[in-house]
């Protein structure tokens, strides 16, 4: 089991600090965003120059960095939002080839399943087969990240079902994507939207198709949910990993900021004492 850093709960430090954790860590795989307005996120204009220096620390320190995540909603109903929403990715997925990325996370969007119309699924569904398209042309996958809809509670989020975690949405995706794309397994997120269905019924449904991997947990309080370390609640990832056939880098995910380095350390020394053979390169 390889394992290296996701970039959410960095996103407001440089990704020079990104690159100096993950070596503290000795984590060689790092995970980038794209957008947003946050000093660890890469900017859509940044220039040449700037990538190049970008890619020129991230070598310096020993660091690969082939995964890169990008911030979309395929289910928006208006078209003209729509229109240039696909734009937008297909910028970003142009930009994150010119980062040497192997791997692009997506959303399906942010709609509620339970809202899905016909229309809405096959635009969404179109939009999907288009950026595949773009991704093949340049030599990289989609990974759609298994996400519900989260509204913010005090520290925490509610979390209700979309079309990347509601179980017949997910079969359905799983026969009318290209075959190409793949999912980002987030079982954290699957567990905090339905808690009832066992995690490894969704490892055991995605299978094959599981081509990138976060890891973290989610602990109840009250009626929300707020986002903790692996081993830090009742997650039980050494008996899910054994249903997951992903035999590539799995993203540790912690989403605090104030203590994301205490986190980070908890969520490795949680995932060495289940698994040690535990690699990070």
């Amino acid at each position: 089991m390889i394992v290296g850093l996701g970039e959410w709960g960095l996103h407001y430090r440089t990704i020079e600090d990104h690159c100096r954790i993950a070596r503290k860590f000795d984590l060689r795989y790092l995970e980038l965003g794209i957008g947003g307005d946050f000093p660890g996120r890469i900017q859509r204009d940044i220039s040449q120059q700037e990538i190049n220096n970008l890619q020129t620390c991230i070598n310096d320190y020993g660091i690969k960095a082939p995964f890169v995540v990008l911030e979309n909603d395929f289910t928006l109903v208006d078209s003209e939002q729509l229109r240039k929403m696909k734009d937008r990715v297909a910028h970003d997925i142009r930009l994150a080839s010119r980062l040497g990325a192997s791997h692009v996370r997506l959303f399906t969007g942010f709609a509620l399943a339970s809202e899905m119309t016909e229309e809405r699924w096959t635009s969404m569904l179109e939009a999907f087969a288009l950026m595949e398209d773009l991704c093949s042309q340049l030599g990289m996958v989609i990974s759609i990240e298994t996400h519900g809809r989260n509204t913010q509670v005090n520290n925490g989020f509610i979390h209700e079902h979309t079309t990347s975690t509601e179980w017949k949405s997910l079969q359905r995706l799983l026969i009318e994507l290209p075959s190409a794309v793949g999912f980002n397994f987030d079982p954290g997120n699957l567990k905090a939207v339905d808690s009832s269905r066992p995690l490894t019924d969704y490892a055991r449904l995605l299978g094959n198709r599981i081509n990138y991997c976060h890891l973290k947990d989610w602990k109840r309080i009250e009626d929300y949910w707020v986002a903790c370390a692996p081993g830090d609640d009742d997650l039980n990832y050494d008996e899910l990993l054994k249903e997951v056939p992903f035999q590539g880098v799995y993203l540790i995910e912690y989403e605090q900021v104030n203590d994301v380095e205490e986190g980070i350390g908890r969520s490795l020394k949680y995932l060495r004492s289940i698994r040690p053979e535990l690699r990070t390169e």
